[in-house]
């Protein structure tokens, strides 16, 4: 049986084995990138604290762990975008979300044309879970629509894009622009 840790139990403060340690731990375990690696770190060794004459270089083993390919920020947004797009979320949240994680633009790029080019897919997406428009069992009310319309919004979709689907009335097939 696993011993139980106590919640006041001092940790020992890291050295830099037992840091690269944790950080292959943490790549191992999660899709990360460089920011929210360096973020984990850094919250683990302002807990713990530092133990050794060597000086802290955190970028110097994020540097290390993206030329080994166990971090890969491209890669990172390209799954990121893929995921919110397949939930339905539209090209604005991604973009926010990706820029909220640390990614830099030229490694968010190719992310982003792929989440614009399947934005009306993923506005439909969105429409069938929340049983909008074309997927609705009756016709919506004012009120109702208004709500799915700021729905949409919230999701990153555009306005001509939520306009068409809250206006639509069910079983009405939608064409892409």
């Amino acid at each position: 049986m696993a011993e139980e840790r106590s919640p006041n139990k001092v940790r020992k403060p890291l050295n830099p084995l037992k840091l690269r340690d944790l950080a292959l731990h943490y790549v191992g375990r999660y899709a990360t990138s460089r920011k929210k690696l360096s973020d984990y770190l850094g919250r683990k060794l302002r807990e713990r604290g530092w133990n050794s004459e060597e000086a802290v270089n955190l970028d110097a083993l994020i540097d290390d762990f993206a030329r080994l390919g166990y971090i890969d920020d491209a890669a990172f947004a390209a799954a990121r975008a893929r995921t919110m797009a397949a939930r339905g979320l539209g090209a604005r949240r991604v973009h926010e979300d990706l820029r909220a994680k640390g990614i830099a633009e030229s490694d968010a790029e190719d992310a982003r044309s792929e989440t614009d080019a399947q934005k009306w897919q993923s506005a439909d997406r969105f429409a069938q879970r929340k049983r909008i428009g074309p997927y609705a069992t009756e016709a919506a009310t004012d009120e109702l629509k208004r709500k799915q319309f700021t729905a949409f919004l919230r999701a990153g979709h555009d306005f001509d894009i939520a306009r068409k689907y809250v206006t639509a009335l069910p079983g009405t097939i939608l064409e892409a622009d």
